[in-house]
């Protein structure tokens, strides 16, 4: 009987928690998400319009504005070369651009989409401009009608 009371007092309870296994795993999440972050970040880089911004001036020949239009269909027009009203596919947007912007560089980039086309029609004829050595491009919108509010 002995015994079995020196084996009772034996075994103490434990009553610390052992952390070290929960900072390892929240070592190696933060590892995870450090490596992973700037992955995540993509996107097409553009510079947002103010809220209270006056329209553009075109001073000169020089700064006349590149425009790409985008109908409702998804079709990419261009302001420059012999038919503007004849629809260019991706290459050839991105050589003429390119093109321009080596000739005369510091001109405007800007793009102007129908309201119905597919938003990611737009962000793909952006995606092209910046490829074509665009470093900023700008967005074409109308002003607001006045409600007539009094």
């Amino acid at each position: 009987m002995s015994e079995q009371v020196h084996q009772r007092y034996k075994k103490k309870v434990m009553s610390e928690i052992n952390v070290v296994p929960y900072i390892d795993v929240m070592l190696v999440l933060l590892i995870i998400f450090m490596i992973t972050a700037p992955l995540l970040t993509q996107g097409v880089k553009v510079e947002l319009p103010q809220a209270e911004s006056e329209s553009m001036q075109s001073d000169s020949e020089e700064k006349e504005p590149l425009v790409v239009t985008v109908n409702a269909e998804g079709n990419y027009f261009l302001n420059v070369g012999d038919d503007i009203e004849t629809p260019v596919d991706n290459d050839l947007l991105v050589a003429r651009v390119s093109a321009v912007l080596r000739r005369k560089p510091g001109t405007p980039v800007m793009v102007r989409g129908d309201k119905n086309v597919n938003y990611g029609k737009v962000i793909i004829a952006m995606t092209l401009l910046q490829k074509a050595g665009s470093p900023s491009v700008g967005l074409i919108t109308e002003s607001p009608e006045p409600t007539g509010k009094k």
